[in-house]
């Protein structure tokens, strides 16, 4: 597990090329110069011999020694680090060149895939290729990854039957302790959203719900809601079965418009949950993002906490969010390798299990920027009552 994690307020972080070239110009420069001291020094010392003073030439010359050695591990160090940085440049330039190439035949792509998957279907290999190019470019090609604030999905009609299950057997109706905790509550089995429902001590109701990611891969026909056809749907804002299931769970679990609720959703789930946020009619308090291919501009009553692999597919098509921080004071974007190697992409550093990870990471940061989000657990656990749903979701 790699625990290179950078928090930060949010915004696009871009990578300068150019920035890079003229830093490693200026190393090989230094470089240079320090090679030019040594020769100059060099030659001061064979002049002290050639004048015969060979006391005066033992002394210059053990001198000298000494201050060689770290003159020249300085100028092998510069000589390295510019090589390094213009291997670097010269990568991001390389990577945007193929990857943009690849683009334009989204079928032939292969990355390294997980779970014993050689390559992506044509439709996966669009989807991982379109990030691939928007890691690189630090933006989305269309804008489709960040939705502005007054967005709204196109409201076509997605049919779904939402199920209550039975209550998960010995499962205690607590708060969450943390962000790890919160996450390992998104639907992973049978259930697709799970909502919780808080009465307050002066008698008000919060929400939580959690949302599933993509269960299926098929664009059309099945029964699945949270498909590969509902990605597609909402990545191009329109309303999908998986955002109609989400929505009337939290209905159905006695949510009501302008209610507090607080959302957190893995991939798909995470798309679904930053339109609620949005357009759902409740009062989005917090929107917990886990590998999200989109990023919602969320005013400031909204505390954003978004989880992001570097490596993942699918969060780059993100396209690195707005270029401003979105949501509340203390809104934050936590970010990480998840699969170190030599792949750019990998479908691994997507999962669930990978994300889980970095909550945890995120939950034992000092990062003052953390406490906001312990306040919101804090505030649940005092909570006089805690009810559970959990619903199913089908197309008809």
């Amino acid at each position: 597990m790699s625990d290179d994690l950078d928090v930060r307020g949010g915004g696009v972080v871009a990578v300068d090329t150019v920035t890079l070239e003229r830093a490693a110009a200026g190393f090989a420069a230094l470089a240079d110069e320090l090679a030019h001291i040594r020769t100059l020094v060099g030659s001061a010392l064979n002049q002290v011999f050639a004048a015969d003073h060979a006391l005066a030439g033992s002394l210059v010359g053990s001198a000298t020694d000494r201050l060689d050695r770290p003159v020249r591990e300085a100028m092998q160090q510069s000589d390295d680090l510019a090589g390094d940085l213009r291997r670097t440049a010269a990568g991001y330039e390389s990577a945007e060149r193929t990857v943009g190439q690849a683009l334009m035949q989204p079928g032939i792509l292969t990355v390294q895939a997980g779970a014993g998957l050689a390559a992506f279907s044509p439709v996966l290999a669009a989807w991982a290729a379109a990030g691939t190019y928007l890691l690189a470019q630090g933006v989305a090609l269309d804008g489709s990854g960040r939705i502005p604030r007054h967005a709204r999905l196109l409201p076509v009609v997605s049919e779904v039957r939402v199920t209550l299950l039975p209550a998960p057997a010995g499962a205690a109706a607590t708060a969450p302790r943390d962000l790890a905790d919160a996450a390992s509550r998104i639907p992973a089995d049978r259930a697709r959203v799970r909502v919780e429902r808080y009465t307050m001590p002066d008698g008000a109701r919060q929400f939580a719900v959690y949302i599933s990611g993509t269960r299926s891969m098929a664009v059309r026909g099945g029964t699945e809601a949270f498909d590969m056809a509902s990605n597609l749907q909402l990545y191009r804002g329109v309303r999908s079965a998986s955002y109609s299931a989400a929505a009337e769970a939290l209905h159905r679990a006695g949510a009501r418009r302008g209610d507090v609720v607080h959302i957190a959703g893995h991939s798909q789930g995470a798309m679904v949950g930053s339109r609620l946020a949005l357009e759902g009619g409740f009062a989005a308090k917090t929107l917990i993002t886990l590998g999200s291919p989109v990023e919602a501009d969320l005013d400031d009553r909204t505390l954003s906490v978004a989880l992001r692999h570097r490596d993942d597919p699918v969060a780059a098509l993100a396209g690195g969010g707005h270029a401003d921080p979105v949501g509340a004071p203390g809104s934050i974007v936590a970010e990480r390798t998840a699969v170190p190697g030599d792949v750019v992409l990998d479908l691994d550093a997507h999962s669930a299990a990978a994300y889980a990870e970095t909550a945890a990471l995120l939950d034992a940061s000092p990062d003052p920027r953390m406490e906001a989000v312990r306040q919101l657990f804090d505030e649940l656990d005092h909570a006089a009552s805690i009810d559970v749903f959990e619903y199913a979701a089908e197309r008809p």
